[in-house]
């Protein structure tokens, strides 16, 4: 007998942080049942936790409607996508010393947390062919979002020979596979955003003019919600804290306060988190602030699950996805 995931967090799940798992969990598959749309932000080593072979099913199953992301969680998808063969593995990485850090640098292996990604291997296999699509695009006059260079390297399948994932693994891939929409703040702060500066400064590109920049993505974000919040309820799913939650959460209040126009509040909110709102961190504030700040409203579902997103969000994607189910065999 099969057990769904749905059933096992219902039995088990009862109090404290799992019980409000289940609960946003039962409220985000309410929002969607009721034709909702979701935001999903990624922030922190979501990409490199693997948190693809959820998040793309999900992507896939149209759960999700957009996504915010850093630049590394961007990058970082495609990285494990062509080289996962070549990460290392460090069992116990609070026990490095300084000295087998240093070992792990002059080998080329880039340290998040247990998982070293290669220097060659990954970002130096991904940096080339896009060099190229900048260069390309700089030659024609065009100017792309730096997501939009990458949904072109994966659909036109110059990489697909490099793959050693499963590529239903990939969110980006089946992110582009739907052109769904991305926003990407700060991407600058990323080593791909490193390596379009470092390729202006080598004057391998000649201007900065390939990439739109970080407040041309607001102004697509605003488009966005302003055409998808006209026909649905538009929730917020927020997956750490830092700018890729920040910034698209702020797109409502822009549109109430800076333009004046009437749309919605988010009409969902849930954060995944481990900040504490004692330490004045933005990503620690509960969601009630948010209320004072014009983005979420005094009825809109508000739960914040204070865990490990890479336990949690898994979790929750597959009760979603169960609920989902479930609902799709009764109709």
């Amino acid at each position: 007998m099969t057990i769904s995931v749905r059933c096992v967090l219902r039995h088990h799940f009862r109090h404290f942080n799992a019980r409000t798992l289940v609960d946003a969990a039962d409220a985000w598959a309410a929002h969607a049942d009721d034709g909702g749309k979701m935001m999903v932000t990624l922030a922190g080593a979501m990409s490199t936790a693997e948190l693809g072979i959820s998040l793309a099913e999900m992507i896939r199953r149209d759960k999700v409607h957009a996504i915010t992301t850093t630049g590394a969680n961007l990058e970082e998808d495609v990285f494990n996508l062509v080289a996962q063969e070549h990460y290392v593995r460090v069992p116990d990485p609070r026990s490095l010393t300084a000295e087998q850090e240093a070992e792990l640098r002059d080998k080329g292996l880039n340290r998040v947390a247990d998982t070293c990604i290669p220097e060659e291997e990954a970002m130096r296999k991904v940096e080339r062919p896009l060099l190229e699509l900048w260069q390309r695009a700089e030659r024609d006059g065009r100017r792309h979002f730096p997501h939009e260079y990458l949904y072109e390297l994966l659909l036109s399948g110059a990489l697909a020979g490099s793959y050693q994932v499963d590529p239903r693994h990939s969110w980006l891939l089946a992110a582009a596979e739907k052109r769904l929409p991305i926003f990407v703040p700060g991407w600058e702060d990323s080593t791909l955003g490193n390596v379009f500066v470092a390729s202006v400064m080598r004057k391998e590109l000649e201007t900065w003019s390939p990439i739109r920049g970080g407040a041309e993505y607001m102004a697509a974000l605003a488009d966005w919600y302003r055409e998808t919040s006209s026909s649905a309820k538009v929730g917020f799913f927020q997956i750490g804290g830092g700018i890729a939650g920040d910034f698209p959460i702020c797109v409502v209040p822009m549109l109430r306060l800076d333009l004046e126009e009437e749309v919605p509040y988010w009409s969902y909110f849930c954060q995944i988190s481990d900040s504490t709102p004692s330490f004045g961190s933005y990503s620690g504030a509960p969601p009630n602030e948010k209320i004072t700040w014009h983005k979420v409203d005094v009825d809109t579902p508000r739960f914040v699950i204070e865990s490990d997103a890479t336990i949690v969000a898994p979790l929750v994607f597959s009760y979603v996805l169960d609920c989902w189910g479930v609902s799709q065999k009764k109709n």
